[in-house]
């Protein structure tokens, strides 16, 4: 998804459906820092839709680890900062009124993994400044099941998605996230791709320690959205 078919992103996930939980993300980092943030720093930012919306708002650097994505992110917000790093290691030598980090730190598998993180949204951070991590779910809020997707573009080019989340071992740290792909070229031809993701399952007390432990002050907040059963999707909201 983030290398081959990066350029496939737009029509499997386009930045529209993200204004609600956009949305929440703004307001949540607003009521988290001590004076409302200015510059933001958004790490693993994909392709860009998130920042789609919030760069109404904020003044955003955006640090991903795909080039493929980097790009479709350019063309998407061509007056954002972009920046190629690892979000475990990326250090840009200059503080932000506040980090955001959205479903990018699923691929966190280990504790360490994401401390490191962690780490990286705190030296980023100002003092007084807000964090704010999005993970897909905990461990006590896990789930198997599917959603799908996709969209038409233009030029008779279209994308079609299957999801399948599911746990192998329920006790270790990660889950296995399978896509199906359906990709429609402009002749007409479709091809089908299998892709497969794994990724981090944290119960919440690691995510709160691992958090303290940074430098953090730290809360699970609750979130509500329209496409998600109430009570299933939790953030981490924190202040330096």
């Amino acid at each position: 998804m983030y290398g081959d078919l990066a350029g496939w992103w737009p029509l499997l996930s386009a930045p529209a459906t993200y204004a609600e939980e956009a949305e929440t993300y703004r307001r949540l980092l607003t009521e988290a820092a001590d004076r409302p943030p200015t510059t933001v720093l958004e790490l693993g930012s994909g392709g860009g839709n998130n920042a789609s919306h919030l760069k109404a708002h904020f003044q955003l650097t955006l640090v991903d680890l795909s080039p493929g994505m980097l790009e479709v992110s350019r063309e998407l917000n061509p007056e954002c900062e972009h920046v190629q790093g690892d979000m475990r290691a990326v250090r840009l030598g200059r503080s932000f009124d506040a980090v955001f980090v959205h479903d990018a730190i699923n691929y966190m598998t280990t504790t360490e993994d994401l401390a490191q993180v962690l780490a990286t949204a705190f030296v980023h951070c100002r003092p007084g400044g807000a964090a704010l991590f999005a993970p897909d779910q905990l461990r006590e809020t896990f789930r198997t099941g599917t959603d799908w997707g996709g969209h038409d573009g233009d030029r008779g080019r279209g994308a079609r998605f299957l999801e399948w989340t599911w746990d192998p071992d329920p006790l270790d740290t990660t889950c296995t996230v399978d896509y199906a792909y359906l990709l429609r070229e402009a002749d007409g031809s479709v091809r089908v791709e299998h892709d497969r993701h794994l990724q981090g399952l944290f119960p919440r007390a690691t995510w709160l320690e691992l958090l303290g432990k940074a430098g953090f002050q730290a809360r699970a907040v609750p979130v509500d959205h329209s496409e998600l059963e109430p009570g299933t999707y939790e953030l981490f909201v924190a202040t330096r």
